[in-house]
């Protein structure tokens, strides 16, 4: 390790770092292939679920990858006139042109005469740019020519498509500039310098580049499809734990420089001692996004796939790109606050001490209020619901949204569904007799053939993405299960059997990943800390953490901002990101803690490890939060979701939980947080030190050889 350090942080060999960090990076980016990611977000459903198995077989049947649009009029409620109906006539006719087989049928008008909807076939198209040119294309001419007062919207499955596209395009760097822009901010009132900012956003900017580029190679090669969401959490959290893991690597710098002369020095020492903290905190988020990959939706897989990467990606630059850099431009980088050799460090006396000595005398009570208020907060789980519909993963309100209440509104539910059933040709009569008899099934026809299978159409009597709609799934399958014909090898898909069975995975993935992550957090805490009671503690704080603030966020969203539910993804994702990254600060306290521990005891050692690290754990926290609150940029409601409930989780890790809680219990426990390792009074007392007062009136030892 101390050879390590040296090269890295030597006068002249941080130029040789820094240079071939240049050549191996360009050697990436010139090498790098073109993109085949996806726009929009993809679930990627297992082979073994109905719907997936449907969508295959369809692609054997007539026009299989044919699209389909919805063109819905109304005047916002009321009836249509004769005029309307004349408009929407030569709507129609414009729009049949367009169709897959050139005409379109008469226009189906709803009871009240307040609506009229168009089912409209279309031709496949190669991609979703293609996709989102076409519907633009069908919106003008539906809306054009139209009387005053009458509205034209294009919804349906390649409306929603469209929109989510169009939601997403641009993505990357939208998320990019908003992310620089809030790093450079906070990175610049945290150092209050003009000139320090700079390094660390260069070197973690570089990282997010060149981790971007490793995930679309390597995805090429494993198989992942990385579209725009998963790109866009890459940037955030490359951002996120780089900065980090560059606080509290500059923090420790800072503090050497007052030791050492030699700023070669000073950054070896820092590494030494940060450098432990920094690998173990991005080996715990590492192997926790690897979990992702025993997932069951290849979304999630793909996910685990990118971010693990970058994590790795941002850890190296932190521990070998940045030190190099940081030593090459010298003392003068942190001016006008630059750290004189044999100079006072400020936070020996400061807030911090201060907080330390007051949380010591009575741990009791800041336990038990801590407890209190996090627990308080937690209660807002017990009313959670899951699933969103189509309509509601939106923030904004698209035309395909818009369009979609019309229908909802005016016809009968389920109208604009597709439930598709596959049965074998020959037992056509009996599957239409099982869906028609199905509770909840308003209507089934015998739809295209190919080979020995035939798809049914159904329409369900209940509201796209409902809980009835999928009740209605469930109970149709296990009505074809239970034939006893040839009937019983049906498959039942579609639009809410994909929703349902997306629904069932996530549950899946969920129920298997979050006690491999919590494995892993305390396996990865055990070796560090050589300790039992220490990792036991810290990990029922960080869920503690989760509950409050999904707690937390469910009031927000359903008080504040009307959003009945959380996306099947949130949980699972907010839980991988809080625990993985709430664990850092805990990594980050606790390891000085310990080599504090070493010398001055468990009590005096947790002061002086706040002291030093309160400040750049709330920084860290703070930028953390604002990273992940940059996903709202974007109008899906599930990465807003993600980072509000991240960004109020690791608020409440950095100024609770980590800088109050832990010390509380610290203090509580005594040299029993350490156990079975013997810290604290017992190795102090092995140790030649003698005491001078230093921290506040905290004792420092100094060895006497």
């Amino acid at each position: 390790m101390r050879h390590i350090t040296e090269f890295v942080s030597g006068k002249f060999t941080a130029w040789i770092v820094l240079a071939l960090a240049v050549i191996a990076a360009g050697i990436l980016f010139a090498t790098a292939p073109a993109s085949s990611g996806t726009i929009a977000p993809t679930a990627g459903l297992p082979s073994t679920t109905q719907s997936a198995q449907v969508a295959e077989l369809q692609k054997t049947l007539p026009n299989s990858d044919a699209g389909f649009a919805l063109i819905v009029f109304d005047r916002s409620g009321a009836p249509l006139t004769e005029a309307d109906k004349t408009a929407i006539a030569a709507r129609s006719a414009a729009l049949a042109p367009e169709s897959l087989s050139g005409q379109l049928p008469p226009a189906q008008y709803s009871e009240d005469g307040t609506a009229a909807l168009i089912p409209m076939p279309l031709a496949a198209v190669a991609d979703s740019t293609a996709q989102g040119e076409r519907v633009t294309s069908l919106r003008a001419t539906a809306q054009a020519d139209l009387p005053d007062g009458l509205n034209a919207y294009l919804t349906g499955p390649e409306g929603f498509q469209a929109d989510v596209a169009s939601a997403f395009k641009g993505a990357d760097f939208k998320l990019l500039l908003v992310t620089v822009i809030v790093v450079a901010a906070l990175l610049l009132i945290t150092y209050r310098s003009p000139w320090l900012w700079l390094v660390p956003l260069a070197v973690i900017g570089s990282a997010d580049a060149l981790a971007s580029v490793i995930v679309k190679d390597l995805a090429q090669v494993f198989g992942f499809t990385v579209d725009a969401s998963i790109s866009g959490i890459l940037s955030v959290l490359v951002f996120g734990a780089g900065t980090n893991y560059a606080l509290l690597l500059i923090a420790r710098y800072r503090e050497e420089l007052r030791k050492h002369d030699k700023r070669s020095t000073a950054m070896s020492m820092a590494l030494r001692g940060a450098g432990p903290a920094i690998l173990a905190s991005g080996s715990t988020v590492t192997l926790s996004l690897l979990t992702l990959l025993f997932a069951s939706l290849e979304g999630n897989r793909a996910l685990g796939f990118a971010c693990a990467i970058g994590i790795v990606t941002a850890m190296i630059f932190a521990l070998i790109v940045l030190p190099a850099a940081l030593v090459i431009f010298g003392r003068g980088l942190f001016w006008p606050f630059v750290p004189r050799f044999g100079s006072e460090s400020p936070t020996e006396h400061g807030f911090w001490a201060r907080l330390g000595r007051a949380v010591s005398r009575r741990p009791a009570v800041v336990t038990i209020v801590s407890v209190v208020v996090l627990s308080a907060l937690a209660i807002g789980t017990l009313s959670i619901s899951v699933g969103l519909s189509q309509v509601q993963q939106f923030r904004g309100n698209p035309e395909s949204a818009q369009g979609q209440a019309v229908i909802d509104a005016a016809f009968p539910a389920g109208q604009s569904a597709q439930t598709a059933v596959i049965v074998p040709t020959d037992a056509v009569t009996d599957a239409l007799a099982i869906a028609t008899s199905t509770p909840g099934v308003s209507a089934a026809t015998p739809g295209q053939s190919a080979g020995s299978i035939t798809q049914l159409n159904v329409t369900l009597d209940a509201e796209p993405g409902s809980q009835q709609a999928f009740d209605t799934i469930t109970t149709l399958r296990q009505a074809y299960a239970d034939a006893p014909n040839a009937a019983s090898a049906a498959l039942v898909g579609g639009s809410d059997a994909t929703a349902l069975d997306t629904r069932v995975a996530a549950a899946h993935d969920q129920a298997l990943i979050i006690p491999l992550i919590l494995a892993i957090v305390f396996i990865v805490l055990l070796v560090l800390l050589r300790a039992v009671v220490a990792p036991v503690l810290l990990i029922l704080t960080v869920v503690a953490s989760y509950f409050a603030s999904l707690g937390a966020a469910n009031l927000v969203f359903t008080s504040v901002f009307k959003i009945p539910a959380f996306d099947t993804s949130v949980a699972l994702f907010s839980f991988l990101f809080l625990v993985a990254l709430g664990v850092d600060y805990n990594i980050f306290l606790v390891t000085r803690a310990r080599e504090e521990s070493l010398r001055l005891g468990t009590r005096e050692g947790m002061i002086h490890a706040l002291s030093a690290t309160g400040g750049v754990i709330t920084s860290a926290g703070i930028l953390l939060a604002a990273v992940f609150a940059v996903l709202s940029v974007l109008p899906i409601i599930a990465l807003t979701q993600i980072g509000v409930i991240v960004g109020i989780g690791v608020l409440l890790d950095t100024l609770l939980v980590r800088t109050v809680l832990v010390p509380a219990l610290v203090f509580l426990t005594g040299d029993r947080f350490w156990w079975p390792s013997k810290i604290g009074a017992a190795s102090a007392a092995g140790s030649p030190v003698a005491v001078s007062p230093t921290v506040g009136d905290a004792p420092k030892a100094t060895r006497l050889n």
